[in-house]
């Protein structure tokens, strides 16, 4: 039994191996990866607007000072590269094990099914990295909210470091407190009802809600407006794929609203067909799921996969569209509800559970060397389906280098410090050392000075409009044929050929320090120092990192002095 387990370990580990490897094969060459959110520069600044940005959302709150923090012991090309292949391992990983197998190929059937998902595809290709995290970090924060239910040992700790990686990103955090609600909670529980198991639910959801400080508190003291452009709503709201319509892409785990961040292969004619036959092998397998978590966990992943799912079609139905559009107008915070579709991952790991778990009841009505072959075929289905997700989604994750100029420009403004004005007015950028890809303005994570850039979005022929003031101010002054600085601006970066073009108008007043093939940058010999940030949004970060903190202290060093316990008490006898 315990060679069968061995072996079983390491048939798992072996095809997260393989699949970090198939995925990520490009990146095998220096330089980094550089598409649409996905940003990583060679040693981002520690600056005080990446911790807590006042005059924006905090949309990259805490993942930018996570990124920041690293950069103080590892270049940014390696921390990209640990990350992506951290988030496919654990993907793969932890649905291998959180499924109830027999066999240990139903493993792999959990685990290549998770970790080769177009939801995973097109969030890789929207650049995403962060809520991917909160993707990987699923299955083990189901497994471990359910061994919060069955009273076992540590389990608390582990819901908490889980969702700690969920909560690098907002809607990740987000996330993981309804999915820590819905299967932590015992049945019946009450928060006001006696200590004990009944409560210990609650408490954990109180402590991710500890998790999500960071983002809340800086949300709170965020200068910018709190509501969002309600025209979002249609342009993010999920989009059909191939014949199937919404309904298909969306049960398949694809749908985004960016159709460049679509694989190739998604648009097959046989992709619906596919996607329906999963369903029903799904269904097969729900019964057993339930039968094996008698004490309810599958039940209620059940409804949490299904209110995920109908949330990320909410934006594409006619009568939830007017209310998502509604509440995003009106309500502070609920633009977070506009991408309806990166709210599918409950519903994707449950989908992949209960394929996996259908697949071995057919693979049990084979006999022989069939049943093997049957699980086989399950897991290479989704290779086959969606081929180009090898090879770095088809080739379009691909490592490029910065242009030598960028080290020139950051040198020059950490010599002396102070506000950047980007320009074009451009939130995303198309360069030519950056074939084939557009990408959010590197500038605000390469220079060491906080960065004003253009926060709308242009999505198709809607232009979504942004939240930051200091951007509308630009805006405005280049609307009147004015320059772009003011007193509260130090620098003003001209990148040529990136996209617009910026008047002779906007660059008055400035002086010329460092003109190149691809960068100009200005300085305002009229630029007053302001005053200091206000530490107030940076309160949520010591509480999360002292939750964090204490979780992995319960988890680890309590485990070890346990063994060690043990030990010495089987050395006694």
């Amino acid at each position: 039994m315990a060679a069968s387990g061995r072996r079983d370990r390491l048939l798992l580990y072996g095809c997260a191996a393989i699949v970090v490897v198939v995925v990520l094969a490009p990146l095998a060459r220096a330089g980094y990866a550089l598409r649409s959110d996905m940003v990583f520069v060679p040693r981002q600044p520690l600056r005080w607007d990446l911790l807590a940005p006042a005059d924006t959302l905090p949309r990259a709150v805490p993942q930018d000072a996570l990124v920041s923090l690293s950069a103080l012991v590892a270049p940014g090309w390696l921390v990209q590269r640990v990350v992506l292949a951290a988030l496919l391992a654990a993907a793969a990983i932890g649905a291998g094990r959180l499924v109830p197998a027999r066999h240990g190929w139903t493993r792999v059937v959990a685990a290549i099914g998770y970790a080769w998902t177009p939801y995973l595809a097109e969030r890789l290709l929207i650049g995403q990295w962060g809520l991917l995290l909160c993707y990987a970090a699923m299955p083990w924060l189901i497994r471990a909210a359910r061994d919060v239910r069955l009273g076992r040992p540590r389990a608390g700790a582990r819901v908490v470091l889980a969702a700690a990686c969920a909560a690098v990103t907002p809607t990740g955090g987000l996330i993981a407190l309804v999915t820590t609600v819905v299967l932590a909670r015992p049945a019946g529980s009450s928060p006001l009802g006696p200590a004990g198991p009944h409560r210990r639910g609650w408490g954990l959801a109180v402590t991710v809600v500890a998790l999500n400080a960071p983002w809340l508190l800086v949300a709170v003291s965020s200068r910018a407006s709190t509501v969002s452009d309600p025209g979002a709503t249609s342009a993010f709201a999920a989009r059909s794929e191939n014949w199937g319509g919404v309904p298909a892409a969306l049960a398949g785990t694809g749908g985004i609203w960016n159709a460049a961040a679509v694989p190739g292969s998604r648009s097959g004619p046989l992709v619906p067909l596919i996607t329906a036959g999963l369903l029903v092998v799904a269904g097969c397998g729900f019964g057993t799921l339930r039968r094996r978590w008698a004490e309810g966990t599958a039940t209620r992943l059940a409804w949490l996969a299904g209110g995920s799912l109908l949330l990320s079609a909410a934006g594409a139905l006619p009568g939830a569209s007017g209310a998502v559009r509604a509440a995003v107008d009106l309500i502070p915070g609920a633009g977070l509800l506009r991408d309806g579709q990166k709210f599918l991952i409950p519903y994707a790991i449950c989908l992949v559970l209960c394929v996996a778990l259908g697949a071995e009841r057919i693979a049990d009505r084979v006999p022989g060397v069939g049943g093997r072959l049957v699980l086989a075929g399950f897991a290479l289905l989704p290779v086959l389906a969606l081929p180009d997700l090898a090879w770095g989604v088809g080739g379009r994750l691909r490592p490029v280098e910065y242009p030598a100029e960028w080290a020139t420009v950051a040198a020059v403004v950490r010599a002396d410090p102070g506000p950047v004005v980007s320009l074009p007015m451009s939130a995303y950028r198309a360069y030519s050392w950056n074939p084939g890809a557009v990408v959010y303005d590197p500038a605000g994570r390469y220079l060491p000075a906080p960065v004003v850039a253009d926060d709308r979005l242009r999505v198709g022929e809607t232009v979504i409009g942004g939240e930051s003031g200091a951007a509308a101010a630009i805006r405005g002054r280049l609307e009147e044929g004015r320059s772009v600085a003011d007193g509260r601006v130090r620098w003003v970066l001209v990148q040529r050929g990136s996209g617009g073009s910026v008047p002779a108008a906007a660059l008055g007043g400035l002086t010329l320090v460092h003109s190149g093939p691809g960068l100009a940058l200005y300085r305002n010999p009229g630029y007053a120092a302001p005053g200091g940030f206000s530490v107030w949004g940076l309160m949520g970060y010591p509480l999360a990192g002292s939750v964090v903190v204490v979780a992995g202290w319960r988890r680890f060093a309590r485990s070890r002095s346990m063994r060690r316990r043990q030990g010495w008490a089987r050395s006694r006898l």
